[in-house]
């Protein structure tokens, strides 16, 4: 899996890019646990789940199936500020479920694991993207703590984090340029 920490950082700075309006605080907190979740799947090791089953870690949980069905409950909290099925309220979901579903991504490139079930309950077939640059992170905290987690983070920041800055970047560029040109066709 990647770190908890790339999966944070990765859908705040997606969010900024998919939804440049100001949002309220627990919007992010909730894209932030949205983000994390599907790795609550490693619990499932001490309920007798073996890593391959569809309960078992980068299995339902990891699946795009979840990550929309969880991108409603982002929704909960702004129930009163925004309308429900609103054409703000359905962008605002499916940002939110793109977001959640880059969890499974990050996941299938990393060097490690047995795949994910992207397509669960459809196909339980386990994926991985064919380029894995990145260096798989170990379950346990401790072992974060090491030279291996070291090397994860390394490698995050080397293929995410840049990526994923140059990608906010380019959009404010895209916006910027997108709002001079709405003002630069008025004739005076």
């Amino acid at each position: 899996m990647a770190s908890v920490i790339t999966h944070a950082f990765s859908s705040l700075i997606l969010g900024k890019a998919l939804l440049p309006q100001r949002m309220p605080r627990l919007f992010w907190g909730g894209i932030v646990i949205g983000a994390i979740l599907p790795d609550i799947d490693v619990l499932t090791f001490s309920w007798g789940y073996a890593y391959g089953h569809v309960l078992g870690h980068r299995g339902f949980t990891h699946s795009i199936l979840f990550a929309f069905l969880f991108g409603f409950l982002v929704l909960l909290p702004l129930g009163r500020e925004i309308p429900k099925f609103s054409k703000k309220w359905w962008r605002i979901y499916l940002c939110s479920s793109i977001i959640f579903s880059t969890h499974g991504l990050l996941d299938a490139m990393t060097n490690g694991g047995l795949g994910v079930a992207f397509f669960f309950p459809f196909d339980n077939t386990r994926y991985f993207l064919p380029w894995r640059p990145l260096i798989v992170a170990p379950l346990g905290v401790e072992a974060f703590f090491s030279p291996w987690g070291q090397a994860v983070l390394l490698s995050e920041i080397k293929w995410i984090w840049f990526s994923s800055v140059a990608l906010l970047i380019l959009m404010e560029v895209f916006r910027q340029h997108r709002s001079i040109g709405k003002y630069s066709k008025i004739k005076f």
